[in-house]
């Protein structure tokens, strides 16, 4: 296992890991060692065929306060050729997680700036608390939200972001959820506990099918029908059926009994609670 400097892996005897940014002095702004780290603790978890559920959060008061300075200022002196350089690496970040075939789930708190927006974006879900701080900052700096857009533009629509990204507006987690960036948001005293009940929703489900859902959906994408849309989909159906885990919940259901995976669960009470 790799020692990280700036993000931190925790796993959970129940299946699930939680992949902490950890830099809480520095607000958990990103630099290039981070974004590499991320990469590399990514690439780590998706080697890891037992988990269930990956769960992106921060240490300290900010989930993360966007691009760090010292990082910035490095930048502004680079050549062009490098600069692409850096941009790619986040690029591959942004991707690798958005590509990731564990289900994913981002937990705000604090400020959420920049490129932490497209972090959070390119998960499958998101919740935060209700006095969290998000904004699309890089106009103000004379940048653009480049590499983030097409994963914000996805989370929120192209409406919503060309106005937070032209403004800069900052939004509470309220509006976050309003424009889906978030599916819920809690008071920040209730935000631990609500994270405990959507770990212990998501572990009840099966997850051979959870994996394979995010197959799924990334294919069907907008929904737009065609023919070899239809066949991908006859097919996944048709595969998961017949499938070991398939068949486990198929028998479960029909004889009335907790299936396998639910009964590795040592917190499952039998309903869902997210």
């Amino acid at each position: 296992m790799t020692d990280f400097e700036t993000v931190e892996i925790e796993r959970d005897p129940r299946g699930f890991a939680t992949l902490w940014l950890n830099r809480p002095d520095k607000n958990n702004a990103f630099n290039a060692l981070m974004i590499r780290e991320l990469i590399v603790a990514l690439d780590q978890l998706q080697a890891d065929a037992a988990l269930r559920l990956l769960l992106i959060r921060a240490r300290g008061k900010h989930f993360s306060a966007g691009a760090d300075v010292a990082w910035m200022q490095e930048s502004a002196n680079l050549d062009y050729n490098t600069n692409l350089l850096d941009a790619q690496e986040l690029a591959e970040l942004m991707y690798n997680l958005a590509r990731l075939k564990i289900p994913t789930l981002a937990v705000a708190q604090g400020a959420s700036y920049g490129g932490a927006l497209g972090l959070i974006s390119c998960c499958d879900m998101a919740i935060g608390s209700e006095d969290a701080q998000f904004c699309l900052s890089e106009v103000r700096i004379g940048l653009v939200p480049a590499v983030i857009s097409p994963f914000v533009v996805k989370a929120i629509g192209e409406r919503a972001t060309r106005r937070y990204a032209l403004t800069a507006e900052r939004f509470d987690g309220q509006r976050a959820r309003e424009m889906g960036l978030l599916a819920e948001c809690y008071p920040s005293t209730e935000l631990e506990a609500q994270v405990q009940r959507w770990i212990d929703n998501v572990l009840l489900n099966s997850p051979k099918a959870m994996r394979a859902s995010k197959d799924l959906l990334r294919e069907v994408g907008s929904g737009e029908l065609s023919p070899a849309r239809r066949r991908f989909c006859e097919n996944a159906i048709a595969r998961i059926r017949v499938s070991p885990e398939g068949q486990e919940g198929l028998r479960a259901f029909l004889q009335k009994r907790t299936p396998a995976w639910q009964r590795q669960n040592p917190n499952d009470n039998g309903e869902s609670s997210a």
